[in-house]
């Protein structure tokens, strides 16, 4: 199936879409209006979703610090009615040509042991686990810290 959607920047007028979604999508950790509005207006940060006619079918949130050559891909979801349509991969190859573009040479995230799916993709996609941290989110689930290299390797 080919991909009809597009990856973009959100904005101001996605609030409301991306809070749907973040209460949708997760049970614990959730960001709230005041911090997405905030984040969508953050320098430090970069809100990017992915849409089908006017549709919300993912986000991504990424963290930038200045002076600092990692970024951080804090959130990443998709709807569920988009799974299986290549959004996740989409955002996160958006995400990763994001956080070049910003000059960062690494990308880190965690994800809950648990998210298979997640978990996966990631993997599948270069990132290399580097970390178990017990009990990292509120409900107790215990997750992995994971991270790329944006920079490309020379050939052999």
């Amino acid at each position: 199936m080919p991909a009809t959607y597009t990856v973009r920047r959100a904005g101001p007028a996605d609030l409301a879409a991306l809070v749907a979604l973040e209460q949708a999508s997760f049970s614990y950790d959730r960001m709230s209006p005041r911090q997405y509005r905030r984040h969508l207006a953050s320098p430090g940060a970069a809100v990017l979703l992915a849409e089908d006619a006017g549709a919300l079918l993912g986000s991504a949130l990424l963290f930038f610090r200045r002076g600092s050559a990692l970024a951080r891909l804090y959130s990443l979801a998709t709807a569920a009615a988009a799974r299986g349509r290549g959004i996740g991969k989409a955002l996160l190859q958006a995400a990763e040509a994001e956080a070049r573009r910003r000059g960062a040479a690494r990308l880190r995230l965690e994800v809950r042991r648990d998210n298979a799916a997640a978990v996966q993709l990631y993997e599948k996609h270069g990132y290399r686990r580097i970390a178990e941290l017990a009990a990292y989110y509120d409900d107790g689930a215990d997750a992995w810290r994971y991270e790329k290299s944006l920079i490309a390797s020379p050939p052999p």
